[in-house]
């Protein structure tokens, strides 16, 4: 499932007509957010198509909600992205010892940080989830 929670066939390429049918947007925007973000890197296939992997499809679904739903302006969504890019990079190395040697070495509040970096992905599933009830 995706962090929108949608949920994505079980394929590793999609063509852009598929993108553009899950996103619900156009081709052309497709393209121009291709020229946005740089996250969204499809290949070309001999045919000169377009083949997004699963990780594109997620960005851009992700891009979708912040765009539309969360109404970021283009430059916001970057920054929000590239932070949660960052964020989540840093949270490996946190996370890197064992629990037991961690909590010896770091302390107790280091520990709470690394299972709350963990929770994060599941939390704003879970507010994404309330959000779509609400509005149903």
């Amino acid at each position: 499932m995706s962090e929108t929670g949608q949920q994505l066939p079980n394929k590793l390429y999609f063509r852009m007509g598929e993108v553009s049918r899950m996103a619900g947007v156009e081709p052309h925007v497709l393209r121009y957010w291709e020229s946005e973000f740089p996250g969204i890197e499809p290949k070309k296939a001999g045919s000169n198509h377009r083949m997004y992997r699963r990780k594109d499809v997620e960005l851009i679904l992700q891009i979708k909600h912040l765009l539309y739903e969360q109404r970021f302006t283009i430059e916001g969504a970057r920054k929000h992205l590239a932070n949660a890019r960052s964020r989540k990079k840093a949270a490996p190395v946190a996370g890197a010892a064992a629990p037991g040697v961690q909590a010896s070495l770091f302390g107790a509040a280091a520990g709470a940080t690394v299972e709350m970096a963990r929770l994060e992905p599941i939390r704003r599933e879970l507010v994404d989830l309330l959000t779509l009830l609400k509005d149903a």
